[in-house]
């Protein structure tokens, strides 16, 4: 019995013992564990290749314990291969490594930490060291660069990696200077574009003259001019609102500000033109505008402010606009007063001559069709004189050169006094009156005879129509006194003017030649009568700009889209008009428009009904227009053109003449001549 407890005793013991050293061993295993993992995540491990399926510790240290092993197995078992991979190769100072990280997603190569591999054999050359501190320093210099802020893991940047980055950084960097740098196919485009845009500009826009002359060319900057407005704006709009919330000492205060600031800045429209005491005055006035928004700054009464003085201001504009347009044509309808000048003292002169000597040579050349006859109806003695210049200047044979020149009573003396005084070298010349073209009377001519009626008076003279600026603008151009002058209306009597003739060559008043013209009396008009350059580029030169389609005595008879043409250069085969009796249709034309219904006034719109079908196009080279509106023309084509035309309100005679077109008209002038000194007229 003793002995049969004293084994159950013994057995019980030994059991106790053996859980003993069982705890104590998982206990071990579990601290070695925990170091194992501690001294992994530090990077105490040498890095090896990933491909083996064991740890590279295992097979570089023979003498592993047992324990050892356990717990690297333990690691095998919690970690996949390439987490462990990742781990060994991140064992030099790169930081801690969030493994959480890694388990979340498959790795990328991008991860593994490239060029610190070293060899058993020589794992302390100075190549493989100098390797690892450049990969060191690189790495540490981007590690600030590139933390996330979701899990607080360092983000490391391979060298390959850097430099596919800065690669990328040159090539954005080169497509940004591409599309910085200017396109020149893109540029021409969009200067041709702008330039067909200039056509369509109707020339009453063109009204602010003065911008195209060299004074005021003027590079300063105007950046504290526009700060000034800017206050001005913003004082009123306080001053408004302090009288709204009865601080009156602040609305004075503003007021006295606003009036220095205004006595400041002046007429000044650039800072170069500002008084002294302008840095001054707006100080002040800041200091004063910062009180008000401090006072009464309210967003929603600020805005409706502004809102109301942008209204008032774009009716001003408006108005602006309208003067503008009206002064301009007005101006342009103006002889200036050296031009006024130059016709007085030549009529008084020419008519202190004897008769006999008012005469012009070679008279027989008159009637003779084998010469070249040009045409000329004009009352401005200088631009005739350019028009007869420039045309001889430029022809290859002046002898064979004849021009017509026919005036009004008031500027006969006067024109031929000029051609007396300036003959026009070995070409003929002869002036003439129209008020002595006895078959010009209201009985025969429809135009002159509606010019005498009380309807046409009242149009134009009466007081039923505005009499403001602004009002009366839009339709001051049709009540052109140019066309109260028969003048203007000759160009439709040709053959009853030269009845000798077989062909004329007309030629406006404000045209330069630059070419000889005699090749014009060689081309074939196809059995047309009027030869013209054609304007139906755009489409307000096309005839539904001009005529009343509404109308349907138009709109019958003609295409709204037919192409306009140009008068200024058109030859005229008088033979086929006599055939065609141009005259006859003109007249019909005229006497259908009595009450403007048709068209409303000027020589266009009946000189494309009438010559409807019968113009033939010319060369474009022959005849530039647009130097009296277009400032967009390019160069090349005025030097090439035989012709130039200053149609439009900017006249070369007068000063708001576009500067840049002005010398291929001056230079026909001889300014050193006493008549043009005496009067004071200069380049």
């Amino acid at each position: 019995m003793a002995i049969k407890r004293g084994s159950q005793s013994g057995g019980g013991k030994t059991k106790g013992i053996r859980s003993r050293v069982f705890a104590s061993v998982a206990v071990f295993f579990v601290t070695l564990l925990a170091f194992s993992l501690l001294f992994v995540g530090r990077g105490l491990f040498t890095a090896a290749s990933s491909g083996k399926k064991e740890l590279p510790t295992v097979s570089c240290r023979q003498d592993l314990n047992w324990r050892e092993r356990l717990a690297l197995q333990h690691l095998n078992s919690l970690f996949s291969k390439d987490v462990i991979d990742v781990i060994n190769a991140s064992t030099n100072d790169l930081g801690p490594l969030n493994v959480d990280f890694f388990r979340k997603e498959k790795l990328s190569a991008s991860w593994k930490v490239a060029g610190n591999k070293m060899s058993a054999g020589n794992a302390t050359s100075a190549e493989a060291a100098g390797e690892a501190l450049k990969t060191k320093n690189e790495t540490s210099r981007f590690k600030e660069e590139r933390t996330s802020n979701e899990d607080n893991s360092v983000f490391l940047e391979t060298p390959t990696k850097l430099a596919r980055r800065q690669l990328r950084e040159k090539r954005r960097e080169k497509r940004a200077a591409d599309l910085v740098k200017p396109d020149d196919e893109v540029t021409v485009k969009l200067e041709n574009a702008a330039i067909e845009r200039s056509k369509s500009v109707d020339s009453a826009v063109l009204g602010k003259y003065s911008i195209w002359r060299k004074e005021n060319d003027n590079e300063n900057t105007d950046s504290t001019v526009r700060l000034i407005r800017d206050q001005l704006i913003m004082a009123r709009v306080y001053t408004s609102l302090a009288r709204m919330k009865n601080k009156t000492d602040l609305a004075n205060e503003l007021q006295n500000r606003l009036k220095e600031s205004q006595r400041s800045l002046g007429d000044a429209s650039v800072d170069s033109d500002l008084y002294p005491s302008a840095p001054e005055k707006i100080k002040l006035m800041g200091q004063v505008l910062s009180k008000a928004k401090e006072q009464l700054y309210d967003c929603n009464l600020v805005t409706g402010k502004l809102r109301a003085m942008l209204q008032s201001a774009d009716e001003q504009v408006r108005s602006l606009k309208k003067q503008s347009t009206f002064l301009s044509q007005l101006a342009a309808k103006t002889i200036p007063n050296g031009l006024h000048c130059l016709a007085m003292r030549l009529t008084i002169d020419y008519y202190l001559l004897p008769p006999e000597k008012r005469k012009f040579p070679r008279s027989e050349n008159l009637e003779n069709p084998i010469l070249y006859h040009y045409a000329l109806f004009s009352d401005n003695v200088l631009a005739a004189s350019v028009v007869v210049n420039s045309t001889i200047m430029n022809a290859k044979d002046p002898r064979k050169h004849v021009f017509h020149l026919v005036t009004d009573k008031l500027n006969f003396g006067a024109m031929n006094m000029w051609f007396l005084l300036n003959p026009p070298g070995k070409a003929t010349i002869h002036v003439e009156n129209v008020d002595e073209f006895k078959w010009l009377n209201s009985s025969y001519c429809p135009v002159l005879r509606q010019l005498e009626s009380a309807a046409m008076k009242e149009y134009y003279f009466k007081a039923a129509h505005p009499t403001t600026l602004s009002a009366g603008s839009s339709n001051l151009k049709y009540r052109n006194p140019k066309y109260l002058s028969m003048l203007n209306h000759l160009r439709f009597y040709l053959p009853q003017v030269y009845p000798k003739l077989d062909k004329i060559l007309f030629l406006d008043d404000d045209i330069v030649v630059q070419k000889d013209l005699t090749g014009l009396w060689s081309v074939d008009l196809h059995g047309k009568v009027n030869g013209a350059v054609e304007t139906c580029g755009e489409s307000f030169h096309r005839f539904d700009k001009y005529l009343n389609f509404s109308n349907p005595h138009i709109a019958k008879n003609f295409h709204p889209n037919a192409c306009g043409w140009a008068y200024g250069m058109n030859m005229f085969d008088l033979k086929e008009w006599k055939k065609k009796d141009i005259t006859g249709i003109y007249h019909k034309w005229q006497n259908m428009n009595e009450d403007r219904v048709l068209w409303k006034l000027g020589t266009l719109p009946p000189g494309l009904i009438t010559f409807y079908g019968l113009t033939h196009p010319l060369e474009k080279s022959w005849h530039v227009l647009g130097l009296g509106y277009n400032p967009s023309i390019d160069k090349t084509d005025i030097e090439n053109a035989a012709v130039v035309h200053y149609n439009g309100n900017m006249k070369p005679w007068l000063e708001l003449a576009m500067t840049k077109y002005k010398p291929y008209w001056t230079k026909y002038i001889k300014y050193d001549h006493p008549y043009v000194r005496n009067c004071k007229l200069s380049e």
